[in-house]
């Protein structure tokens, strides 16, 4: 590109971005504008207070609203609580009493098996020797 059409753009451009910037007013004047939109202010402030007034309503009656419904879940869960706990109780009452606990069953478990065993140990020795063995 040759720089002769391209100084000749950026020339154009600098002259005709500042008259699309200019804005004329259709009267010539700016005072009813600035009056209006102090009126719009107002209004619009108003529509603010409003608004806001509401909003902390809405939100007073999502509050109880809110309440009300985590109460009554609360006491469903109450209920159920209670519930649960009678029917824990009503379980443990139905089964018997273990006599003993795992560890002592394991315990006796492993007595009796040795008992067993010094049985058949002194059995399977016979009867028939003499203490005279026991001597050599």
């Amino acid at each position: 590109m040759r720089k002769g059409p391209l100084c000749l753009m950026c020339l154009t451009l600098l002259v005709v971005a500042p008259a699309h910037g200019e804005d004329s007013a259709p009267g010539g004047s700016s005072t009813p504008l600035s009056l209006s939109a102090g009126s719009q202010i107002n209004e619009l402030q108003q529509r603010l207070k409003a608004s806001e007034q509401q909003r902390e309503e809405l939100n007073k009656q999502l509050q109880n609203a809110d309440s009300e419904r985590e109460s009554a879940q609360l006491s469903r869960l109450r209920q159920e609580n209670q519930r649960l706990k009678l029917q824990l109780k009503e379980a443990q009452a139905s089964t018997s009493p273990r006599l003993l606990t795992d560890q002592q069953q394991w315990f006796v478990t492993g007595g009796g098996v040795a008992l067993i065993a010094l049985l058949c140990g002194i059995f399977a020795s016979g009867a028939s020797r003499k203490r005279r063995q026991w001597l050599n």
